[in-house]
């Protein structure tokens, strides 16, 4: 969809977020006359402050909030939607199969005339994109960070048409939902099962995470994951030239923590540097410099003798399993818990019930799943003569209560992990508030005699 396209349309912008902003920047620099819809479910008084000074400034624009923001579609040819608004509402259906519906994504991927290398997995998508941006960055490329890590890709509409520009993109399953075309390199990591409050299925998730290759032609490059059965199996279908992941121990390269945490993520990041021609000692120098990003297995410190890890970015059973493995047997205390998406705890009570962990500290509403899980498992193992010590269990309503009971209960020199595997929603407004919350009570009660 290009621009021009839109000229005559009727637009509106569904959902006034970072990327919705962004969205109505670019519109209003490239139709400065244009009387645009923006629509939120939002109250007025509710959006940012930078929401609110933009919409005061401009007089070319109709507002559509609360509660019955989504009776506005009918009026507007053209709807470009936020990713984070859900897909199967009454209203967002019909927009679709009247063919209405656009995205931000779209729209750059259908203008971008420079080289888009787009990453994404269910887990370790944001630490794989920010490494690889920072490769070809020290490799001197104009390269760009963009997507749910770095700047809405609206925003850079500037670089657009310089074929000389790299935009590695961070895509989510909602970004790719719907999409017509694919990058350039695609690099897909994982599937596992996530966001089923938001897809009718896990089918349909995986059909979403399908279209970041489903379009590549034989010139362009897939990246991805061959020991992850679904991934293999979507890259049989795929047009491009493969590349499987190689396994980390197949390279002698450092890798430190970022490595245990996200091999999959460092090797994809080394394909991508070859495809651009780097040399191994190059990207050796960025990938020994690179530390994990906020709330993925973050190391706050050491307090009162206890090491606490921020790993609230763990939304899923699988990578809370990871964590535990990577910090080798000196957790004795997790937090777990959060919003319930329908997951599978088994293999996570299972992992728990075998490792020296002491302590559970449960938020709702998983919490509780979590902990009836574990004496399920804790019945078979009996049932087996394999029964193990069951670790103390803690359910709590806030980060205050889970982070004094930690310090009440580790001993020194052992860990106490934040790793919930469970999305934020509910007591918290999102994974960063919950990481965020987790190191203000830390150091709080750390600095405490």
């Amino acid at each position: 969809m290009k621009p021009s396209f839109l000229e005559k349309k009727k637009v509106l912008i569904l959902g006034l977020g970072r990327e919705g902003m962004a969205t109505f920047l670019f519109l209003r620099r490239v139709f400065p006359q244009k009387v645009l819809g923006l629509a939120d479910q939002l109250e007025y008084q509710e959006l940012t402050p930078k929401c609110k000074r933009l919409i005061e400034k401009d007089k070319k624009i109709r507002l559509y909030l609360g509660k019955t923001y989504l009776k506005s579609l009918d009026k507007y040819d053209i709807v470009i939607k936020s990713p984070g608004i859900p897909i199967h509402l009454p209203e967002i259906e019909r927009a679709q199969r009247l063919k209405k519906i656009t995205s931000a994504t779209e729209i750059f991927f259908e203008n971008c005339l420079g080289t888009i290398v787009g990453i994404t997995g269910t887990k370790g998508k944001s630490t794989t994109t920010s490494l690889i941006y920072k490769i070809l960055k020290a490799a001197k490329f104009k390269v760009h960070l963009v997507g749910n890590i770095g700047r809405p890709v609206l925003s850079l509409f500037s670089s657009f048409y310089k074929k000389d520009h790299i935009f590695v993109y961070e895509l989510s399953s909602h970004q790719l939902f719907n999409l017509k075309k694919s990058p350039h390199i695609a690099v897909l990591l994982n599937i596992y099962r996530e966001h089923l409050d938001y897809y009718k299925s896990f089918e349909e998730y995986i059909k979403a995470k399908e279209n970041i290759t489903r379009w590549q032609n034989p010139r362009d490059y897939l990246i991805f994951n061959s020991k992850d059965k679904i991934v293999k199996e979507i890259a049989k279908n795929s047009k491009a030239k493969k590349i499987p992941i190689p396994d980390v121990s197949q390279i002698k390269i450092k890798t430190g923590l970022i490595g245990k945490l996200n091999p999959e993520g460092v090797m994809a990041a080394i394909a991508v540097g070859r495809i651009f021609h780097l040399s191994f000692k190059k990207m050796e120098e960025v990938i020994e410099k690179f530390k994990p990003l906020p709330c993925r297995l973050e190391f706050i410190g050491q307090f009162k003798g206890i090491r606490f890890y921020n790993d609230s970015l763990s939304t899923i059973p699988e990578s809370t399993i990871k964590a535990i493995k990577i910090l080798e047997g000196d957790v004795e205390t997790l937090i777990l818990g959060g919003f319930d998406r329908n997951q599978n705890f088994k293999q996570l009570s299972k992992e728990i019930l075998k490792s020296k962990i002491k302590n559970l500290i449960l938020f709702p509403t998983t919490g509780k799943r979590i902990w009836q899980d574990i004496l399920y498992e804790n019945r078979v193992l009996t049932h087996k003569g394999q029964s193990q010590r069951l670790p103390k269990h803690f359910f709590v309503e806030n980060m205050k209560e889970a982070v004094k009971l930690s310090f009440e209960n580790t001993s020194k020199g052992k860990i106490c992990l934040l790793s919930p595997a469970s999305p934020s929603f509910g007591i918290f407004k999102d994974y960063r508030e919950r990481g965020n919350l987790f190191k203000k009570w830390v150091r709080r009660y750390g600095a405490s005699k």
